[in-house]
C-alpha cells in the first residue's frame, strides 16, 4: 500500500514538473520583444543599466533578467527592450517613471541624373573644406565598404569631435570617408540586400565616372555632399526592428554625427511615443541633429505616410525628367510601350506569342489567364513570349516555368515602378495591352519581339510617384506630412555585389542599380540638407528644414482636388531645391521648448516633463496646435461648416540685415486670408518678426481640402508656405496610450 502510496506521490509529482515547465515554456513563448521608454537620460550620477534592471525586477517573477533584457539606451536617451508578456507591459505602461511601452514591431526598408535635374551639378558652389567635416549618419541595412562610391583618396583624418568606432565585424574596414560602422543585427555592418549602400551613396557617396545599370542611366553617379564623412548603422538584415533602431539612434547621437537619414517605416502611423524612429528624431533634434526618414510607399491612398513628427523631415518620392521604358513591336511593326528595367535583348528577333490561358494544363481559365503559381506548362512556354493578365504572380511564374519572356498587365496606370526583372520582360497600360490581345486574336501565328529598355526625357517631371505615401497626418493633424518631395524614382546609385538585382531568383550581381522608392529620395534630402548646413553650421535642425520647405519649386498637380490625397498631402511644400536652400531670407525657427509645448497640448504633463529631461510644466493655457511655428499651415475643418481659422507665426531674417518683406496670398476662391502684419521690417541678422495669418470660408465638402500659399518677398527672397484647409473621412490607423 505504501509502495503504491508512492507511486501515486511520484506520477504526480512528475505531472506537477511537467506541467511547471509547460507553462513556463509557454510564459517565455508569449513573450514579445517591447520597447521601454522612459525619456531623458536624468542629469547628475545616474547609472541606466541599474535603472532599468531595477524597474524589469519589479514586474518579472521567476525569469532572469539577463535573459529578458535585449537593449539599454544609455548613451543619448533613456529607455531599454526586453521580452515581456502581456500583463508585464501593462503594468510598465503604469508606471510614473515610463512614458510608453510599445511592441519592437518590424519596420520596412522604403545618382547620375537626380542631382543635375535639381540643377545641382558638378560645378555648383561649395564649401569643401567644411563639408568635409560633416558627418552623415545611415540608419539602414549597412554598407558596402569597398564600393568605390566610399573610397577615401583625397580625405583627411576623420573630424576631431567624432566619438565613433569601425566595429563592423570580421572582414570590414573603414577609413576616412566611411568613418564608422556598428551593426544591431546579423554578424557584420556588411550591406547583403544593397538598399543601404544605394541610400549612403546618394546622401554622400563619392563622384564616380561612367557608372551605370548594365549601359542605362550612365554618367557620373554621385551624392548631394561627396567631400562628407559617413557613418553606417546596421538595423535590417533584411527585418529592420523597432529595438535596433533605437539602438542605432542612441549610438548616431553619441558619436557625434551631423545628419541622419533613415529610409525605413512601419508602413503605418503609429503615434510619436509609440515609434522608435520618432523617439530616435526627437532626441536626435535637442542634440542639433536633423533626421531625415522616407515617407512611406503606400500611396496612393490618403493617410497612409507613416513619419507624423513635426521634427523629422518627412520626404515624399517624385519623379526626374530622365524615364526609362521598355518597348514591345508585334506584328508588322505595331509597338507600344510599357514599364520595366529590361537589360535583356533579343536582337530584334521575333518568337511566337502565347496567353497564359494556352499554355496551361492544370488551372483554370481565369487563374491560367493570371499566370498564377505552378499554372504554366514548361514545354508549352519554351522558346515563347507569355501574355498573363496579372502583374503581381505572373513574372516569377514565367520565369520559373522557362518562358523566353513576358507582357504582363499593368492595370494600376502607374508609370513610376518600373521593376528590374529576370528575364526579358514588361508591363503594359491597359490600352497598350488590349491593343496586343486585339492582335493576338486576330491572327492564327503571333509573333513579337521586347526590345532592352531604353531611356527618354520626361518633360513633365517632376511629378509625386504614384507609390509614394500621402497625407493626412493622422497623429498631428495640424502639421503637413509629407513636407517635401525630392527624386525617388529610377535612381542610379551604388549597390552590394552580394545582393540579388532583383526580387526574383535572379543570379545577376552588379555595383551600381536603379531603385525606386521613397527610401531614395529621404536620402536626396539628406544630401541638401547636408549641403545647407556646411553653409550654415550653426543653424539648428529645424532652421535648417525651413530652408529647403520654404525654397522648394512650387508643384502642381493635375488631378483633382477633391480627393485630399493630391496636392500638399502628396508633395508637401513641394519639390527640394538646393541651390536656393542655402539662401532662405527668412527661416521658421523652432526650438526643444517649441515642440515640448506642442507635446504639452496632446499628452501628459508627467510624461512630456520625462521626455525633456527637466522641470518642464505645461502651461495652463496650453494653446493651439495651429500656432506651433511651422514653414506650412494645415487646419481639419467640419465638413461643410463656416470656418475661420487663425494660424500664429514667427521668423527669423537670415537673408540681408536690412530688409523689407510683403506679403503676397494666393487666393483661393473658396476662402478670405488675411494676414497682419502685411509687411515685415528687419533691422539686423537673426531678428524675429511675428505675424497672424486668418483663414476664413463658408465650408469645405467632406473629404476634400481647399490650399493656397503665402509668400513674403523682399525683392530677392521669396518665402513660400503652403496654407491647407481640409476635412477627412479617416479615423486613425494606430495609437498607442502612454
Amino acid at each position: 500500500m505504501a509502495k503504491h502510496g508512492a507511486l501515486l506521490f511520484y506520477h504526480a509529482f512528475t505531472i506537477l514538473i511537467l506541467t511547471m515547465s509547460l507553462l513556463s515554456k509557454a510564459t517565455s513563448e508569449d513573450r514579445e520583444v517591447s520597447i521601454v521608454y522612459l525619456g531623458s537620460l536624468p542629469h547628475g550620477v545616474y547609472s541606466p543599466l541599474s535603472h532599468h534592471h531595477s524597474i524589469l525586477q519589479r514586474v518579472i517573477q521567476g525569469s532572469s533578467l539577463e535573459s529578458l533584457l535585449v537593449r539599454s539606451y544609455k548613451r543619448s536617451f533613456n529607455g531599454f527592450a526586453a521580452k515581456l508578456s502581456d500583463q508585464e507591459r501593462e503594468k510598465l505602461a503604469n508606471m510614473k517613471e515610463v512614458v510608453s511601452v510599445f511592441p519592437s514591431r518590424t519596420y520596412q526598408l522604403q545618382t547620375t541624373r537626380s542631382w543635375d535635374f535639381m540643377g545641382f551639378d558638378e560645378k555648383i558652389n561649395r564649401n569643401a573644406t567644411v563639408e568635409s567635416d560633416i558627418i552623415v549618419g545611415v540608419i539602414d541595412s549597412g554598407i558596402w565598404p569597398e564600393s568605390e562610391s566610399f573610397t577615401d583618396v583625397g580625405f583627411g583624418p576623420a573630424p576631431k569631435r567624432w566619438k565613433g568606432a569601425c566595429k563592423g565585424g570580421k572582414n570590414f574596414t573603414c577609413n576616412n570617408k566611411l568613418i564608422g560602422a556598428r551593426y544591431y543585427t546579423a554578424e557584420s555592418a556588411r550591406d547583403g540586400t544593397g538598399h543601404g549602400t544605394h541610400t549612403a551613396s546618394t546622401a554622400a557617396g563619392n563622384g564616380v565616372k561612367d557608372a551605370s545599370f548594365y549601359g542605362l542611366a550612365q554618367g557620373t553617379a554621385r551624392g548631394g555632399v561627396p567631400s562628407a564623412r559617413i557613418a553606417a548603422y546596421k538595423v535590417c538584415a533584411p527585418t529592420c526592428m523597432a529595438h535596433n533602431i533605437l539602438a542605432a539612434f542612441d549610438d548616431a547621437i553619441n558619436d557625434g554625427v551631423d545628419i541622419i537619414t533613415i529610409s525605413i517605416g512601419l508602413g503605418f502611423m503609429a503615434d510619436v511615443y509609440g515609434d522608435a524612429i520618432s523617439i530616435g528624431a526627437f532626441h536626435a533634434m535637442e542634440n542639433g541633429i536633423l533626421t531625415t526618414n522616407s515617407a512611406g510607399n503606400n500611396g496612393p491612398s490618403d493617410g497612409t505616410v507613416s513619419s507624423p513628427a513635426p521634427w523629422i523631415l518627412t520626404v515624399a518620392a517624385s519623379s526626374i525628367d530622365r524615364r526609362i521604358i521598355d518597348k514591345v513591336v508585334f506584328g508588322i511593326g505595331t509597338t507600344v510601350v510599357g514599364n520595366s528595367v529590361n537589360t535583356f535583348t533579343l536582337n530584334g528577333t521575333s518568337f511566337p506569342l502565347v496567353h497564359g490561358k494556352d499554355v496551361s494544363s492544370n488551372c483554370t481559365e481565369e487563374d491560367a489567364g493570371y499566370c498564377k503559381e505552378g499554372c504554366l506548362d514548361s514545354q508549352l512556354v519554351k522558346g515563347k513570349i507569355v501574355l498573363c493578365d496579372r502583374y503581381t504572380s505572373a513574372i516569377p511564374e514565367a520565369y520559373k516555368a522557362g518562358a523566353l519572356g513576358s507582357v504582363v498587365l499593368n492595370f494600376y496606370n502607374d508609370d513610376d515602378l518600373s521593376l528590374i526583372l529576370p528575364l526579358a520582360a514588361t508591363a503594359l497600360h491597359p490600352k497598350e495591352y488590349s491593343v496586343m490581345m486585339s492582335y493576338m486574336n486576330s491572327t492564327r501565328d503571333p509573333q513579337g519581339t521586347i526590345l532592352k529598355s531604353e531611356h527618354i526625357k520626361d518633360p513633365a517631371a517632376p511629378h509625386v510617384a504614384f507609390f509614394s505615401s500621402r497625407g493626412p497626418n493622422l497623429i498631428l493633424p495640424e502639421i503637413i506630412k509629407p513636407d517635401i518631395s525630392a527624386p525617388g524614382v529610377q535612381i542610379l546609385a551604388a549597390y552590394s555585389p552580394d545582393a540579388s538585382i532583383s526580387e526574383f531568383e535572379d543570379k545577376r550581381h552588379v555595383k551600381y542599380k536603379i531603385m525606386s522608392g521613397t527610401s531614395m529620395a529621404c536620402p536626396h534630402a539628406a544630401g541638401v540638407a547636408a549641403y545647407v548646413k556646411s553653409f550654415h553650421p550653426d543653424w539648428s535642425p529645424a532652421a535648417i528644414k525651413s530652408s529647403l520647405m520654404t525654397t522648394a519649386w512650387p508643384m502642381n498637380d493635375t488631378s483633382t482636388k477633391s480627393n485630399i490625397s493630391t496636392g500638399e498631402f502628396a508633395y508637401g511644400s513641394g519639390h527640394i531645391n538646393p541651390v536656393k536652400a542655402i539662401n532662405p531670407g527668412l527661416v521658421y525657427e523652432a526650438s526643444k521648448e517649441d515642440y515640448i509645448r506642442l507635446l504639452c497640448m496632446k499628452y501628459d504633463e508627467g510624461k512630456v516633463r520625462l521626455v525633456s529631461g527637466d522641470n518642464s510644466t505645461c502651461p495652463t493655457d496650453k494653446g493651439s496646435p495651429l500656432d506651433h511655428n511651422y514653414p506650412s499651415m494645415a487646419a481639419k475643418v467640419t465638413p461643410m461648416n463656416p470656418f475661420a481659422v487663425k494660424f500664429h507665426r514667427r521668423v527669423k531674417n537670415v537673408g540681408l540685415a536690412n530688409s523689407s518683406y510683403q506679403a503676397t496670398i494666393f487666393q483661393d476662391s473658396k476662402v478670405e486670408i488675411k494676414v497682419v502684419p502685411e509687411i515685415l521690417s528687419f533691422k539686423s541678422l537673426n531678428e524675429e518678426k511675428a505675424f497672424d495669418v486668418t483663414v476664413a470660408g463658408s465650408g469645405v465638402p467632406f473629404g476634400s481640402q481647399v490650399s493656397t500659399k503665402l509668400v513674403w518677398f523682399d525683392g530677392t527672397h521669396s518665402v513660400r508656405s503652403p496654407i491647407v484647409v481640409y476635412t477627412a473621412a479617416m479615423q486613425m490607423q494606430d495609437q498607442y496610450p502612454f
